[in-house]
């Protein structure tokens, strides 16, 4: 769980999080956040499921997710963002096909979906479908919400993956690489709830041109 000023979702999402009876390992980074983000964090430390790294600085999500590799001990790893936009109650119904031994890779549909779903941005939208179609006309996948956040995976392919981008390219970097090793990916519908950028939505217009570019660089030059 990378965490980067969110005071106030984090302490929620972590109860959400540790009252899951599948949940036997929870790592949270905080990426250098200037608020009370890290104190809140702490208070849930003396849970020994909990892991707790904090970095001095921000570096971005894919440095944070980077910095969790070596320490994972669980079968599957599941990437929980620290706002509340994804439901940790659904943990059970989304790694369904990784504990069939169905699936390599889970990943959630915003879209493909009967889920509850705050209605958003269509410009994100737009981009979205835009960035999902490429990504699958490279991966030969046939996925319907390429940039979800909320993604699952066998952990030893998670600590296998070299990853490089430090920001929100780590997405569709993932994406690249394991679709590269001919992973099995499966993808299950989950309900949303994001966030205005009132609200702390933090994702935009740069970082939409930053994964165009990283869909490019992983799927032609670096698939490793």
């Amino acid at each position: 769980m990378p965490a980067f000023n969110e005071e106030n979702t984090i302490s929620q999402i972590i109860s959400k999080v540790l009252s899951q009876s599948c949940v036997n390992q929870l790592i949270i980074i905080d990426d250098g956040s200037t608020d009370s983000t890290a104190g809140k964090i702490e208070q849930f430390t003396s849970d020994n499921r909990v892991k707790f790294i904090q970095q001095e600085r921000n570096a971005g999500k894919g440095a944070a997710i980077k910095s969790v590799q070596i320490f994972v001990e669980s079968p599957f790893v599941i990437i929980q963002d620290a706002d509340l936009e994804y439901d940790p109650s659904e943990y059970i119904k989304f790694i369904e096909p990784l504990k069939d031994g169905k699936a390599d890779v889970i990943l959630g549909s915003r879209f493909q979906t009967g889920e509850i779903r705050r209605v958003s941005f269509f410009w994100h939208y737009l981009g979205n479908k835009f960035l999902t179609l490429l990504s699958n006309a490279f991966t030969n996948l046939n996925l319907t919400d390429m940039e979800c956040c909320y993604i699952a995976m066998k952990s030893q392919l998670f600590k296998d993956l070299n990853l490089v981008e430090r920001g929100f390219g780590n997405q569709p970097e993932m994406i690249a690489k394991l679709a590269s090793r001919k992973c099995v990916f499966y993808e299950v519908s989950v309900s949303y709830f994001g966030r205005s950028y009132e609200e702390g939505k933090k994702i935009n217009y740069r970082d939409g041109f930053n994964a165009l570019y990283c869909i490019i660089k992983y799927n032609i030059f670096c698939k490793k």
